[in-house]
């Protein structure tokens, strides 16, 4: 009978370990914004939010009336 080899490591581990390597290098270079930075951050994007919504609820609403206008 043959002998068996045995492996360290298998190759799909090898590719694993190398892409969270990849993953950990580039994490390192990303600029990460500081306290004052996310919270206007945060703001801004809570009021783009509430004003599409208003929006859309307006022109549900026109929607709603020029339907029901025509429907009787």
């Amino acid at each position: 009978m043959g002998a068996v080899k045995k492996q360290t490591n298998a190759p799909g581990k090898e590719k694993q370990l190398e892409y969270f390597k990849g993953v950990w290098s580039e994490l390192k270079k990303v600029h990460w914004p500081d306290r004052k930075q996310l919270l206007t951050y945060t703001g801004v994007v809570l009021i783009a939010v509430a004003f599409v919504a208003v929006l859309l609820w307006i022109v549900d609403s026109g929607f709603s009336i020029f339907v029901t206008k025509i429907l009787g």
